[in-house]
């Protein structure tokens, strides 16, 4: 896999959603992930956040107890333009910083899967505090998404 990326620099995001706590060894990872997506969009939640900025869904990975082979919340949010005053979401600001962003295109699990492995292989500054992964479309097949992985400066 071609692991190109460009840096970019961002500005804070407020986003909103749902949340679990898990690490990349666990055997039920893929199960508290998966588990997430089919609450936040079959059961509402994303239908129910409001004054969402955008369309896309957005996978978050923040509070790292360590690096990436150390427990870490998932978050699977959209962006909003403030933080809602009610709902029981969990609520995450995506620090301004310098980001190495990631297009990846194919199957929206399998790719993302293969990107992190990569991703994980390779000697990036990174800093620990928030990654997340943005979704540009809703097509399983053949997705588009855009990985930003937060870097030291």
């Amino acid at each position: 896999m071609n692991m190109d990326y460009e840096i970019v620099m961002l500005e804070e995001k407020i986003a909103v959603g749902i949340s679990a706590r898990t690490n990349n060894t666990s055997p039920d990872m893929g199960a508290v992930i998966g588990g997430l997506w089919n609450r936040f969009f079959n059961e509402g939640v994303y239908a129910s956040i409001p004054q969402k900025t955008t369309q896309k869904a957005l996978g978050i990975y923040t509070e790292y107890a360590g690096d990436e082979k150390s427990d870490y919340t998932t978050i699977v949010a959209c962006e909003t333009a403030q933080e809602p005053q009610t709902g029981d979401y969990t609520v995450c600001k995506i620090p301004a910083g310098r980001y190495a962003k990631f297009v990846v295109h194919g199957d929206m699990v399998q790719a993302v899967a293969a990107a992190w492995q990569e991703i994980w292989n390779m000697d990036l500054p990174r800093t620990f505090q928030c990654d997340f992964e943005e979704y540009q479309d809703d097509r399983m097949e053949d997705a588009e998404i855009h990985i930003y992985v937060g870097l030291k400066n």
